[in-house]
């Protein structure tokens, strides 16, 4: 596996990261791609997708919700054949991953 910081984004990548700016995390209100809450996104040439993500808090309520909502979102962009959605929770979510 791929270091998380090492990531390099295919064109597919690409397209899934932006699709995921429209995953709201219902209590803060933002996306979870500005949150930082999106560590990695592996796609491969045909089109099998793993996404690492973790939540602000380990016990968050909304976290069923937010993963399904993240693979709906991947498996809506076109060459997705397949999405598999890890949650972790390690290294912790800070509010310094934010984006601006």
């Amino acid at each position: 596996m791929k270091a998380m910081t090492e990531e390099i984004e295919t064109d597919l990548a690409t397209r899934i990261r932006a699709g995921l700016q429209d995953v709201i995390d219902p209590e803060l209100g933002r996306d979870i791609v500005g949150l930082g809450l999106i560590y990695l996104i592996d796609a491969s040439d045909t089109g099998e997708v793993r996404i690492v993500m973790t939540t602000t808090t380990p016990g968050c309520p909304a976290s069923g919700f937010i993963v399904d909502a993240v693979r709906y979102a991947a498996q809506a962009v076109t060459g997705v054949f397949s999405v598999d959605v890890q949650l972790v929770h390690e290294p912790r979510w800070h509010p310094g991953m934010m984006e601006p």
